[in-house]
């Protein structure tokens, strides 16, 4: 993984500025030619972004095993905000507010945060192919998890299950991050390696719980650590949306100091961005965003990956446009994948991953390609 670039020797806060300028102002250009929609108004991409998303979500909860009219849909939503009755069968008003619309909500709210996070993670170590799982919080929530199915799965339900994963998650982040250190300041290679290697090593604990588990409890972890928002519920949703919606306003706050931090510390310094604190915040905020996700859809991979690539090849590198473009985009990307998950094989439904890995892996095989083996 590459390091944050730096000058090779210090000058005036001047010339940075003005090297900074020039930098810049090539690399719009640049931008503008190579991603077609780079130029679009911001609050134009946006509103067109928010209503795919709106859409896509609406065909998501009519369809299914069993199929509802979009009609029908909109009747039974528009009733409950009102908090009339609706006037379609109780089955319907059933499959469509209680079981269908919170799953879609889920998968959007994951979609969302997985996104962000990688590209906040990508920004903070400068390399595009870092994302919510190159600091191993996917093993350490699994791992979590794991530990709750296997040893007392019964007694503590699903809540211990997500309580453990999330605290997995969390604590593989501080682990992590002190191992990320060296002479108290985060080096990203460093963060990026010690993930990797932490990653590994709670991935062997996870497998050797696997090996003890019964036939039943094995079934239950593989589909879990595979990715799934089949137990969305509306008492669900309420934690993850105020986490999701916390972390995305204030990462969006930070969209000028990403592009900096893309400059090289010593530049970003000069600029007057505190580097240190700022590569601590929006780290914290990442691993807090991701091990929620986790912690209620299970190991979800490639979306942090896929998602910020696309809207950099569509939409150009300034993160100001990237951050609010990826939140939508991962959302209507994964509610789209849960709507495949649950119908390609009805009556069964496969876990989110099968699916994510098999559109991302391609993907970036291309963009290996495209790219001639420079990402």
């Amino acid at each position: 993984m590459p390091a944050i670039a730096t000058a090779s020797s210090p000058r005036a806060p001047g010339s940075a500025l003005q090297r900074l300028g020039s930098r810049l102002s090539r690399g719009s250009r640049s931008n503008r030619t190579r991603a077609p929609f780079a130029g679009t108004p911001l609050p134009v991409a946006i509103a067109v972004s928010a209503g795919v998303l709106c859409a896509v979500m609406l065909v998501s909860v009519s369809a299914g095993s069993v199929t509802v009219s979009l009609a029908d849909t909109g009747r039974v939503i528009f009733a409950h905000v009102g908090g009339k009755t609706p006037g379609v069968g109780f089955t319907v008003d059933q499959i469509v507010w209680n079981y269908r619309l919170p799953r879609v909500f889920l998968a959007a709210l994951c979609g969302c945060g997985l996104a962000v996070s990688g590209v906040i993670l990508q920004a903070l170590v400068n390399n595009p192919l870092a994302d919510p799982y190159v600091l191993g919080l996917s093993s350490g929530a699994s791992l979590g998890a794991v530990t709750v199915m296997v040893s007392a799965g019964a007694a503590l339900g699903d809540v211990g299950v997500s309580t453990a994963a999330f605290l997995g998650a969390i604590l593989t982040a501080a682990v992590v991050f002190v191992l990320g250190q060296h002479r108290g300041t985060v080096v990203p290679t460093r963060l990026v390696l010690a993930g990797v290697a932490v990653g590994y090593l709670l991935l062997a604990a996870t497998n050797y719980l696997q090996l003890r588990a019964t036939p039943n409890e094995l079934r239950a972890v593989m589909f879990w650590t595979m990715g799934s928002v089949a137990g969305a519920s509306w008492e669900r949703l309420g934690p993850v949306t105020a986490v999701v919606l916390f972390v995305v306003a204030v990462v969006l706050a930070f969209g000028r100091r990403l592009n900096v931090l893309g400059t090289g510390d010593e530049q970003a310094t000069a600029l007057g961005v505190d580097v240190r604190t700022t590569r601590i915040l929006l780290l914290v905020l990442a691993s807090l965003l991701t091990g929620t996700l986790i912690a209620v859809a299970g190991g979800i991979g490639f979306v942090g990956l896929m998602i910020p690539h696309l809207v950099r090849l569509s939409c150009g590198m300034d993160h100001r446009r990237l951050l609010p473009l990826s939140a939508l985009l991962g959302g209507t990307y994964l509610v789209a994948v849960d709507l495949l998950s649950r119908t390609v094989g009805a009556p069964d439904e496969l876990p989110l991953g099968i699916f994510t890995a098999v559109f991302g892996a391609p993907f970036f095989l291309w963009l290996l390609r495209r790219d001639g083996g420079r990402t």
